[in-house]
């Protein structure tokens, strides 16, 4: 009997190529190609936070307003993506009220990114807050496009018989704008998914498949990477992976394609022993 096998995946930087700066909000430089999750990992009080406002109406709203007066005047919801220790909200908040971040610095970033990312998929801001310091060091922008061979992976593992899942820190909004693209259920997408979140996600899926693969590609990932059945770190995002991260995970690969290899041995009742002989490359 052929095996039930589920894959997940992360979103930013796995299936989609991503754009990230950050706008260091004491010395007022824009870092590029920043791994935001790392900033959140240097220090053990940090937190991603997610900002869903509406970013063209942001860029009419007065420059100098605060980012806490512009989350009262417009009922702006935040998200907790990832942090280095557990966060609630309401801590977020009070960390929001006694920073100086303004929508200026918002924009900032929003412009840089739009600026050098053509053929956008989806954008975003957000903000990193550190409780230990009780500020917002960096404020935040993101863009990703769809990696050419996303479509053709996903279609590839559903073709199989594979189900495929979707656990990410980003949004809702924005995943279901990706899901739609390829052809995923929102009932098999999970937003706003922390670490422990996604590693949740694996356990209880591993209940209901004979196999689960996680596929992720951050520090975010490194928990239900390791907690799956084969954890698939992907590099096609191009920027270097710690170790900590490489050596979390079964099997390297760098291209999305490389996963449907995975769970067709997986399908094929292949032992997991035998992920050594599979023909990709190994961490």
């Amino acid at each position: 009997m052929q095996k039930k096998v589920a894959v997940v995946f992360d979103s930013a930087g796995t299936l989609l190529h991503m754009y990230r700066v950050a706008k260091d909000a004491g010395t007022g430089m824009i870092l590029e190609d920043i791994q935001s999750t790392l900033l959140v990992a240097r220090k053990p009080h940090r937190a991603l936070v997610i900002v869903n406002a509406d970013l063209e109406e942001v860029s009419y709203c007065d420059p100098k307003l605060t980012l806490h007066g512009l989350i009262k005047q417009y009922d702006i919801k935040l998200d907790i993506s990832c942090a280095s220790r557990p966060f609630e909200l309401e801590e977020v908040y009070g960390i929001i009220e006694k920073s100086d971040v303004c929508v200026s610095d918002v924009n900032d970033v929003v412009s840089h990114v739009r600026g050098h990312c053509p053929d956008i998929f989806y954008l975003a801001a957000g903000i990193i807050v550190d409780a230990q310091d009780y500020m917002i060091p960096y404020v935040l922008s993101t863009a990703g496009k769809m990696y050419s061979d996303t479509p053709a992976a996903i279609a590839t593992l559903q073709d199989m018989g594979v189900d495929v899942f979707i656990a990410s820190g980003d949004g809702y909004n924005n995943l279901e704008k990706l899901a739609m693209s390829i052809g995923i259920p929102m009932s098999f997408v999970h937003g706003v998914a922390t670490t422990r979140d996604k590693e949740r996600i694996v356990r209880e899926l591993q209940e209901e498949y004979d196999s689960v693969v996680m596929v992720g590609d951050g520090m975010n990932d490194i928990l239900a990477l390791r907690a799956a059945d084969v954890g698939i770190l992907t590099v096609q995002q191009g920027d270097e992976r710690p170790d900590v991260l490489r050596r979390s995970a079964d099997v390297v690969v760098g291209n999305i394609l490389e996963v449907a290899t995975v769970a067709k041995s997986l399908l094929n009742s292949e032992t997991l022993e035998n992920h050594d002989q599979w023909p990709v490359f190994r961490s």
